[in-house]
């Protein structure tokens, strides 16, 4: 790995990888061009190689791309299979099974076309992306230092996103160690019978932990409340709840074509605002404490930076229509790479340089860290 040009081995900031990981994921959502969501799995997987730690989440990447690859497979069975059929270039004839006029959009069966293929190809290889940005923001940000920079009024739900966050790379971890160790016993480590052997082991290790994780947060004093009176409480969930509404009315204005410009971007600062507004007010009955908080330094800023500008990137070439954003299917053509997004790209590779190098001893940053957790 390289060196970083601002600070020494540290870790970064939980809150700028995933700002990063959703920046690429929104730019992802905005295209069907297959060179530009292929260069956004490379811009992942660069960064990802190049900053993944040595600890049980960060070996979840490959998960995560294995999960996409499964999803393109998964979409583009299902359109050649049940999917309506269009174009003209019939790739293999095949019979087809007729369905009532109710079922006009579907089929069973039937040509497959070169036009229905790429279209279902490039919807599956979208949400393949999409996914494979997912898990790379859960490869490179420690889920346990994340739940720290969580707002004190989010915390409970902070913990259960956490804990959920951090099912995959546990799950990857406890079957590596499960099939590690029917190898040695000289079992078989594929089909039936071993999926059927590891599911125990694997599904034991869940409950302990769980029951492990249980005894940590009651120890550590977990969902201690402040004085706050009740007709406070009732209106700061009364904020939240409208000001979440306003921001998701607005964050759909945004991507939706044919929106008032009016209902958009004012709807959602709006909502945002109040939301801000709540979680200051709640967060006064929260009795917590942390130790050693993560710092948000320069390299935080140009890791979330670079997410935020291939985000704009993308939407701006969306809504300046720009040619190239989006591959038609029918009639079939050759994709093209536009300017604009292929530099926000080359701006959201920067991370891995400009991040931080991690400690050399990262096992012992991750046991200290876990000891953290809950303080």
């Amino acid at each position: 790995m390289t060196g970083s040009l601002f600070t020494n081995p540290r870790w970064l900031h939980p809150a700028a990888w995933w700002i990063w990981a959703l920046g690429l994921a929104a730019a992802a959502s905005r295209t069907t061009n297959p060179l530009l969501l292929g260069l956004i799995i490379a811009v992942a997987a660069l960064v990802v190689s190049a900053r993944k730690p040595d600890a049980p989440w960060g070996r979840s990447f490959m998960f995560f791309v294995r999960l996409g690859v499964a999803v393109i497979v998964i979409r583009v069975a299902v359109q050649l299979i049940l999917g309506a059929a269009f174009g003209t270039t019939i790739l293999v004839p095949l019979p087809g099974l007729a369905l009532p006029t109710w079922l006009s959009g579907a089929r069973i069966g039937g040509d497959i076309t070169l036009e229905s293929l790429l279209l279902a190809f490039y919807d599956g290889l979208r949400l393949a992306t999409i996914l494979i940005c997912v898990g790379a923001a859960n490869s490179l940000a420690s889920p346990t230092r994340l739940l720290k920079s969580v707002p004190a009024a989010l915390y409970e739900f902070g913990v259960s996103v956490v804990v959920a966050m951090t099912f995959t790379p546990q799950l990857v971890t406890d079957v590596d160690r499960v099939r590690t160790a029917r190898r040695l016993r000289g079992r078989p480590t594929t089909g039936i019978r071993a999926i059927a052997g590891s599911a125990m082991p694997v599904f034991e290790g869940a409950l302990e932990k769980s029951v492990t994780l249980a005894a940590a947060m009651d120890s550590r004093g977990y969902g201690r409340r402040g004085a706050l009176s009740a007709t406070k409480r009732r209106m700061n969930s009364a904020l939240l709840l409208i000001g979440l509404v306003a921001a998701c009315i607005g964050a759909y204005a945004l991507i939706s074509a044919g929106s008032p410009v009016a209902l958009g971007l004012p709807m959602l600062v709006a909502g945002v605002s109040v939301c801000i507004i709540s979680i200051t007010m709640s967060a006064r009955a929260a009795v917590r404490t942390r130790y050693r908080p993560d710092p948000w330094e320069i390299p935080e800023m140009l890791v979330a930076t670079a997410g935020a500008v291939v985000a704009f990137c993308f939407v701006g070439s969306v809504w300046l229509t720009l040619a190239g954003i989006d591959t038609p299917s029918n009639p079939p053509t050759w994709p093209a790479l536009p300017l604009v997004p292929v530099l926000g790209l080359i701006i959201a590779a920067t991370p891995a340089f400009t991040a931080p190098m991690l400690p050399r001893d990262t096992r012992v940053a991750v046991s200290k860290n876990t000891v953290e957790v809950g303080t």
